[in-house]
């Protein structure tokens, strides 16, 4: 690659050049002195700092829809959390140190929480880390780092972008984004898809890039250095899609067009965006602040709010996903040497089944409550045995679907028995594909081996796809491949029969695959997966 070229992991598709705007870094760490001379009053700076950001914030998701509307409401609420905020005060009060550098360390405290957490959870690092300089700019009474003022149509740079600024761009104004961290499953690459911008991540090397101008494939991943003065090309990325809101290729083979949600405000963004329903309700926000198993009553509650806009429709509800990977205080998790390959997910009931039972039991009221057609699946599960053994659970708490996730290897390998074993199975092919290249995806590094074209983890999916079919029973996927237009029809070819993903990606993925006939799926999956590289995976279903 030349020294003009850059390519990172194209995760909006489109084409875009134009001028270089760089975001500013995060801001410096406040000093931990001169101390205050009265620790109380400085204490009682910090709530009313935090309420005017989840003020602005709130502000911001007003006029908002969708994905962003959503995320923007997340991030208010994790602005004017009272844990956050009373860590926070302690730390001034106790240690005698500035209110600005209480809630640097105190939100860091959160950060490293939700990074042990691994997973969907260590996602939502950038989340809390924007909280936390938004509250010490308004502290210290400077401007917050972010995207600054667009005079121009721009393509926008930076190590990451916070979702909140994100949400906020202007489609008009950004031509596209390049980020140098981040992977496929980051917020900035769900906003951007939903927003419509070209957009490349873990573009190593690109804040360095000596370029006043760039083009942007968000496809591809390619970034190439053009001439300042060249005309400006703006984002050649498909606009709103016209989609009936069914879920079905062009010769009506049925593939049911699904959302993500994991709480109450992801749950009427997607219902607005024209799901038809839930193929993956995270259920951790439940347990994230408790430092006690919460009692069925008050998980049954919460369950409701998220099911209610999905009356008479499907949802999936995920069992709790945590473990010594994702420390919640009243499991008393061990310490464990690599807890990525430990005790998660389903692995904590086989030790604690009264925790799964009183969650099955929460759940299944709620599907009483709400109306909704719940099923339920397990996180983690590496045999036919542990699916037969959580099937057995789930039937005798009277609900009646019991499915189990495909995310790791030996799942996928032994899917026909899984299958056996369970009413149906959903790819999260985010963490299918963390295992099977043993890249950890919060990692920018290795950022390109969690591309979801890639053809080893295209042929994993194609075997739960044939198993699927021998058995006559659903496979879904649930990770955000499954919102690539392009790749959703490549897993339509290899035998999925549900698509979940981010509620801004439901209708160009609803309308893409009502473009194409089943047969022309098939042929772009037979044609990825004959290839050899991400890149050449995607480059031969688009011609095929």
């Amino acid at each position: 690659m030349s020294d003009a070229q850059l390519s990172g992991v194209g995760v909006s598709p489109g084409r875009a050049s134009g001028p270089v705007i760089k975001v500013t870094e995060s801001i410096s760490e406040p000093a931990g002195s001169p101390g205050p001379d009265d620790p109380y009053a400085e204490a009682a700076r910090i709530a009313p700092a935090a309420q005017a950001v989840a003020s602005r914030l709130e502000a911001m998701a007003a006029p908002a829809t969708g994905d962003a509307a959503a995320i923007l409401t997340t991030t208010a609420a994790m602005a004017a959390d009272p844990a956050l905020v009373s860590q926070a005060e302690q730390l001034v009060t106790a240690q005698r140190i500035p209110a600005a550098r209480a809630v640097y360390e105190a939100a860091n405290n959160f950060a490293h929480a939700l990074a042990n957490a691994g997973g969907y959870m260590a996602e939502r690092v950038r989340d809390i880390e924007d909280v936390r300089d938004r509250i010490i700019a308004e502290l210290l009474g400077i401007a917050p780092p972010g995207v600054p003022e667009l005079t121009a149509p721009s393509v926008l740079v930076a190590r990451d972008l916070a979702p909140a600024d994100t949400a906020g761009l202007d489609p008009a104004k950004v031509l596209a984004l390049v980020t140098e961290e981040g992977g496929p499953t980051s917020h900035t690459a769900i906003l951007a898809r939903s927003l419509g911008i070209p957009a490349v991540v873990a573009a190593r090397g690109v804040l360095a890039f000596d370029a006043k101008a760039i083009s942007v494939d968000g496809g591809t991943g390619a970034i190439e250095a053009v001439d300042v003065g060249a005309p400006v090309v703006a984002a050649t990325a498909a606009g709103p899609a016209e989609w009936n809101g069914r879920g079905e290729t062009a010769d009506g083979h049925r593939v049911k067009v699904l959302a993500n949600v994991g709480a109450p405000a992801d749950a009427r963004a997607a219902a607005e965006a024209g799901a038809e329903g839930v193929g993956l309700f995270r259920t951790e926000f439940c347990y994230l602040d408790a430092d006690d198993e919460p009692s069925v009553a008050q998980q049954r509650a919460a369950y409701t709010a998220v099911l209610e806009p999905f009356r008479g429709k499907p949802v999936i509800v995920r069992t709790l996903d945590a473990g010594a990977d994702k420390p919640l205080a009243f499991l008393d998790p061990e310490i464990e040497p690599n807890p990525a390959l430990g005790v998660r997910g389903v692995r904590v009931a086989f030790d604690r089944t009264g925790v799964l039972d009183r969650q099955l039991e929460a759940i299944a009221g709620a599907a009483a409550d709400s109306g909704a057609d719940v099923s339920v699946m397990a996180p983690m599960i590496a045999t036919a045995e542990e699916a037969a053994w959580f099937a057995e659970h789930v039937r005798a708490m009277g609900i009646a679907g019991a499915g189990v996730m495909i995310e790791v290897p030996a799942a996928a390998l032994s899917a026909r028995e899984v299958l056996d074993a369970v009413d149906f199975v959903s790819v999260g092919t985010n963490d299918l594909a963390q295992y099977t290249f043993a890249a950890d995806r919060q990692l920018g590094a290795v950022a390109k081996l969690n591309d979801p074209w890639q053809p080893a983890l295209l042929r994993l999916i194609a075997m739960v796809g044939e198993a699927a079919k021998a058995t006559g029973k659903p496979a879904g996927v649930c990770g955000e491949a499954a919102a690539d237009p392009l790749l959703a029809r490549v897993l339509t070819g290899l035998g999925v029969t549900s698509l979940s993903m981010n509620g801004g990606s439901v209708r160009a993925v609803g309308a893409g695959l009502a473009a194409v006939t089943l047969d022309e799926c098939e042929r772009a999956a037979q044609a990825a997966l004959a290839t050899a590289t991400a890149a050449a995976a995607r480059t031969a279903a688009n011609g095929a």
